[in-house]
């Protein structure tokens, strides 16, 4: 996986925790859904890079 992509997935997975963490904290369901949400389409490019790398080598 490209170094940028990997970065840039590892960032948008943690922008989507602090984002649940603050809809937790302040009561508001909408925004930790939307952090939930973040996350897993983190994960989700995530695993379709590694599953490219995967069949490079």
């Amino acid at each position: 996986m490209a170094g940028g992509k990997k970065a840039k997935n590892m960032a948008k997975n943690a922008k989507g925790k602090a984002k649940e963490a603050t809809g937790k904290a302040v009561g508001n369901t909408s925004m930790e859904m939307k952090g939930k949400a973040e996350q897993a389409a983190a994960d989700a490019r995530q695993a379709g890079e590694k599953g490219k790398d995967a069949m490079k080598h």
